[in-house]
């Protein structure tokens, strides 16, 4: 079985870290990572959620925190603040550097992102095929007013530094409509046997991938089914601030009303849930059994729902959650 997962950071990784569990040794996983929350520091290429994927799959991961490196010390980053040079407000770690100055040498020597990806990987071994979504720049930009007045900050700054405490009047992925698919992509996902949307946030990470130019029409055209696992549990996300940025784009913080917002493949385009006017791309939504009562609707728009639990408290219960999206898949394609 091939399957590919588009994935953003922590949620993303984890739930693949269960997905891993639950397959077979002869199934191949393929994940299109995405690169909007890439950030430029130090001079350094930094791609939070690529390396959040492979420390997690890798073994590498600082478990509590669910990013950056296990063990990790912090003496470049008390220099840099006695150099007076910042910003303080994002940690690199010593361990972490070192993967941003590889990356950010590989790039400088004419290697792309993909290239340097697969590199990278060679050390840690993660037991997937990552795949950054786009070789191009793309930068994932949140438009606020506050003190300072009406401006757009870089995600991180927004989501980091502020803790998305100020209102997101849009968001904008900066670069993504001139961006082009990474090799590989598109042709994973035509030959995919199942796609996968882990309870990653649909507007920054799964939405970011989604824009660029290919990428959601090669989605809703493929002949694999898609499934999507919510973020959202009982009207909040299950980590971070994904409500935030969903009320940005319009859409209500339901189980409800993300699946709408992707919209079903079985629709015409433009004709479904959120911001409506863009091809569908679920075939299949799976809710928590807290949301039970969301089914019908979801299903009504013509998407496959069910309730399972959806709290990733262990890999034993990430694995069933990615066993019960296998099996709605199986359910769709028959």
């Amino acid at each position: 079985m091939r399957i590919v997962a588009l994935a953003g950071g922590i949620g993303g990784a984890r739930f693949l870290r269960g997905l891993r569990e639950a397959i077979g040794p002869e199934d191949e996983i393929t994940v299109i990572g995405n690169t909007g929350d890439d950030i430029h520091l130090y001079g350094l290429k930094v791609c939070p959620d690529l390396d959040t994927v492979m420390y997690t799959l890798g073994g590498g991961i600082h478990e509590e925190q669910g990013w950056g490196r296990t063990d990790e010390t912090w003496s470049i980053k008390a220099e840099m603040k006695e150099y007076g040079v910042g910003p303080e407000w994002f940690g690199l770690g010593d361990r972490d550097f070192a993967t941003h100055l590889v990356r950010s040498q590989m790039l400088t020597a004419g290697y792309t992102l993909s290239q340097v990806t697969e590199a990278l990987c060679v050390r840690w071994q993660p037991g997937v095929r990552l795949l950054p979504m786009s070789d191009d720049r793309v930068e994932t930009h949140v438009k606020i007013t506050d003190e300072a007045g009406t401006r757009a900050v870089h995600f991180q700054e927004y989501w980091v530094r502020l803790h998305a405490e100020v209102d997101a009047e849009a968001v904008i992925p900066v670069g993504a409509d001139t961006a082009k698919p990474a090799p590989g992509v598109l042709e994973a996902i035509a030959a995919a046997d199942v796609i996968l949307f882990p309870p990653s946030n649909p507007v920054v990470s799964i939405g970011t991938i989604l824009a660029v130019p290919g990428i959601r029409a090669a989605v809703a055209a493929a002949s694999a089914p898609v499934i999507g696992l919510s973020p959202i549990i009982g009207g909040a996300p299950v980590r971070g601030m994904a409500d935030k940025v969903l009320a940005a784009v319009g859409v209500e913080a339901t189980a409800e009303a993300v699946a709408l917002d992707y919209g079903s493949r079985a629709a015409r385009p433009g004709s479904t849930g959120g911001a409506g006017r863009r091809e569908g791309v679920l075939d299949g939504w799976l809710v928590d059994t807290a949301d039970e009562a969301a089914v019908a609707a979801v299903e009504a728009a013509g998407i496959a729902c069910r309730a399972v639990p959806l709290l990733m408290t262990d890999v034993a219960a990430t694995a069933d959650m990615a066993r019960a999206a296998l099996a709605l898949a199986e359910q769709v394609r028959a």
